[in-house]
């Protein structure tokens, strides 16, 4: 991992167990397909963990508008949520 994403992520108390898990995680298991399956929870948490502390609301909208299917206005506003998040998360790199 760069030395750059270790000192952004670290710099969110809220995620720190997970980078350290994500990390050690790493470490004791070689690259390739097995490293993917084995680190997949803990690499999709951290990244659960940093959109909800970048962009809560815009996350939280997401999961509330885009959680089942249904009606054409909840599927647009659904697609207004994703957006809006994409443009949050944009806002941050």
């Amino acid at each position: 991992m760069a030395e750059t994403n270790r000192v952004e992520t670290t710099s969110v108390p809220e995620c720190q167990r997970l980078h350290r898990a994500l990390i050690q995680c790493h470490r004791h298991i070689p690259a390739g397909l097995a490293r993917e399956s084995a680190c997949r929870h803990l690499n999709r948490a951290l990244a659960d963990c940093l959109v909800s502390v970048a962009c809560p609301d815009e996350l939280e909208a997401v999961r509330a508008l885009c959680s089942s299917s249904g009606t054409s206005l909840k599927r647009s506003q659904c697609q207004q949520a994703q957006l809006s998040l994409a443009l949050c998360l944009s806002s941050h790199q």
